[in-house]
């Protein structure tokens, strides 16, 4: 059993902090627990600072990170349901950059990857940003008669992604669409996974990179899932009570990306408090269809492949195997948690931004052909 599973394994109550343990605040309450609550998927609870007094700092806005948000409408179709779906973008400088498509893990959202988009930006100014979110997200899906779709099977998770992509280049009035390299953290890295084995990009994927997942892991990781979820506070009384809780808790461990990410997590109640959006013990029936053949489908797609872990125990026989024949590159932060992304943003943009110089063939100067040579009159 890998490290992440034992650690759900063995999540109790008593792990956390109490209440009475936080700083004081007037504005903050105890928060409750329940096993409907989630924050974001396949996270890692081992260790708690109890000890720790860091205070969140204002709340960062969208905007910090992204210059474009959009409500995309997909109209209902013989193959498609009807869907509004909520994206974050920053556009290419050029018709030649790369445009990075990112989609985000169970209970998580598109902000989950600000500071890594401002890091690569800081690092490619010129490539683009799609950052995703998936139905019951902070997307939404109808059925033909009027109730939300909650299928999150991974072939329609994939399916939307690709009308997501497809929609912002209609939006954008794109003659076509950027080449593309998908990222994708924990389910969202089986999202990328299965969109770049379908083949449904062709060309213009460039690769795909999967930060944190692989399926011998999440598949034990999975059996201990809601002894986790019922470990979660319920609620919280404000917003920075629930950024000092992630923080508090280690399932992100850079205070900076918890004020961008956490709030974008929650919802207001009529009374007050600060619930969940999304319900991840509902999504049991589709924990299994998500991992499962992943890593055959990780090897087997076209296009260059990365995969950034927070510890090698992740590693599975068929990636080892994989990994050894050099069919992928391989990155570990072992200083990192499961939000890898959030915790060293810095270091994983860098990382993706090498992946990317490695493996843009547009920027290749090819010779002249000898053809050409010839009809100008040059001796070859």
């Amino acid at each position: 059993m890998s490290d992440l599973a034992k650690t759900f394994a063995k999540a109790k109550l008593s792990s956390l902090p109490p209440p009475e343990s936080l700083p004081e605040d007037p504005a903050q309450e105890p928060y409750e627990d329940d096993s409907s609550s989630s924050a974001s998927s396949m996270s890692s609870t081992g260790t708690v600072i109890p000890t720790s007094s860091q205070r969140p700092a204002p709340l960062l806005h969208w905007t910090t990170y992204y210059t474009q948000e959009f409500y995309l409408e997909r109209p209902a179709s013989a193959s498609r349901h009807a869907a509004k779906f909520h994206t974050y973008l920053i556009p290419p400088k050029s018709a030649k950059a790369p445009l990075l498509v990112l989609h985000h893990g169970a209970g998580s959202s598109a902000l989950s990857f600000g500071l890594f988009a401002a890091e690569v930006r800081k690092a490619m100014p010129e490539v683009g940003v799609l950052a995703v979110e998936a139905r019951e997200h902070g997307s939404v899906v109808w059925r033909p008669d009027g109730a939300v779709d909650t299928d999150l099977s991974i072939q329609l998770l994939s399916q939307d992604l690709m009308d997501m992509l497809e929609l912002t280049r209609s939006k954008m009035a794109w003659a076509e669409l950027p080449t593309v390299v998908l990222v994708g953290h924990s389910l969202g890295g089986a999202v990328v996974t299965h969109a770049a084995n379908e083949g449904v990009l062709g060309s213009k994927l460039m690769g795909y990179a999967v930060l944190d997942v692989v399926e011998g892991s999440a598949m034990e990781t999975i059996q201990h899932m809601q002894t986790y979820l019922a470990n979660r506070p319920k609620s919280f009384a404000t917003l920075a009570a629930a950024i000092e809780w992630h923080i508090r808790s280690r399932l992100i461990r850079n205070p900076q990306s918890a004020r961008a990410s956490v709030p974008s997590l929650l919802l207001q109640t009529e009374e007050g408090r600060w619930v969940w959006r999304t319900d991840l013990s509902s999504t049991q029936p589709f924990w299994g269809n998500w991992f499962t053949g992943m890593s055959a489908k990780f090897l087997r797609g076209k296009g260059a492949k990365l995969l950034i872990l927070a510890g090698t125990d992740r590693l599975d026989k068929e990636l080892m195997i994989g990994q050894m024949q050099g069919k992928f590159q391989l990155q570990v932060f072992p200083a990192a948690g499961h939000f890898l992304h959030e915790d060293l943003p810095e270091k994983t943009a860098e990382v993706v931004v090498e992946f990317i110089k490695r493996n843009d063939r547009s920027s290749l100067i090819l010779p002249p052909k000898v053809s050409d040579l010839l009809a100008q009159g040059k001796k070859v």
